[in-house]
C-alpha cells in the first residue's frame, strides 16, 4: 500500500526538473559531461561540459575546465571557460583564466581578470570593398 520508494541522494549531487546540481557541501573531482543545466553550489575541481546553462551560485566554485552554452556566474572560476552564447557575470563573480564567449553581461563589482576572446566578430574588412571618390 506505502511504497518505499523515496528519491534518496547519498550525496549532495541531484537533479531537480533537468537541472543538475552540485550542493554547497560538495567537492567533485573529475569530468562532467551533462546535456542539461548545471548548477554549482559546491567546488569541482576538473572539467565540466553541458549543452545546457551553467550556474555559479554565490559559494561555488570550479577550478579546471568549463565549456557550456550560457553561463551565469555568482561565484569563482579559475581556468579555461568557453560559452557559446552569452556569459553573465553578477556583482560577486571573481573570474580568472582564458575566456572565449559570443556576448559578455558584467554588473559593476564583478572580477574579470582574463584573457578574453569574443567569437562572432564581425570582421568589418573582409566585406568593405574600396571605394575611388572621383573630382571634377
Amino acid at each position: 500500500m506505502f511504497s518505499d520508494k523515496k528519491n534518496r541522494s547519498s550525496n549532495n549531487t541531484q537533479t531537480i526538473a533537468g537541472r543538475n546540481v552540485i550542493g554547497k557541501s560538495t567537492t567533485f573531482v573529475g569530468e562532467i559531461i551533462s546535456e542539461g543545466d548545471f548548477r554549482i553550489d559546491g567546488t569541482i575541481e576538473g572539467s565540466i561540459k553541458t549543452t545546457g546553462r551553467l550556474i555559479i551560485g554565490k559559494e561555488g566554485k570550479i577550478i579546471g575546465k568549463a565549456t557550456c552554452l550560457n553561463a551565469d556566474f555568482e561565484g569563482h572560476f579559475s581556468g579555461e571557460l568557453n560559452v557559446e552564447n552569452l556569459l553573465t557575470l553578477k556583482e560577486s563573480a571573481n573570474i580568472q583564466g582564458d575566456v572565449s564567449m559570443e556576448k559578455l553581461s558584467v554588473e559593476p563589482g564583478a572580477v574579470f581578470n582574463v584573457n578574453c576572446k569574443m567569437k562572432g566578430a564581425v570582421n568589418l574588412h573582409k566585406n568593405e570593398k574600396t571605394k575611388v571618390e572621383k573630382t571634377a
